[in-house]
């Protein structure tokens, strides 16, 4: 449920949004072509006991995801092979003597 409390200069409307057991503060912008998009993109459903309050459907959630410590994770098959033909201990045929 989202309440409507004023619009800013920008045109921009200030929210109060509840959602399940939390109360949030926001702001409701327009979805412009071409524009990134930031936060969640929501369908307002006006609700009958005030022109200001509306229930919300979530259409698109554009939040990052949490961030992630450490180096991205590549797993590929052919990351693997390469990372232990690198870095693999050396075979006793590749100990450096030569074959004659």
């Amino acid at each position: 449920m989202v309440f409507v409390y004023g619009q800013a200069d920008d045109g921009d409307y200030g929210v109060i949004r509840k959602r399940d057991d939390e109360i949030e503060l926001g702001r409701l912008r327009a979805v412009k072509e071409g524009q990134p998009l930031h936060g969640e993109v929501v369908s307002l459903k006006p609700r009958p006991e005030s022109p200001r309050l509306f229930d919300v459907d979530l259409v698109y959630d554009a939040r990052p995801e949490k961030p992630r410590s450490g180096p991205a994770q590549v797993a590929t098959r052919s990351y693997r092979d390469n990372w232990d033909r690198i870095f693999a201990a050396p075979r006793a045929r590749d100990s450096g003597a030569l074959d004659n």
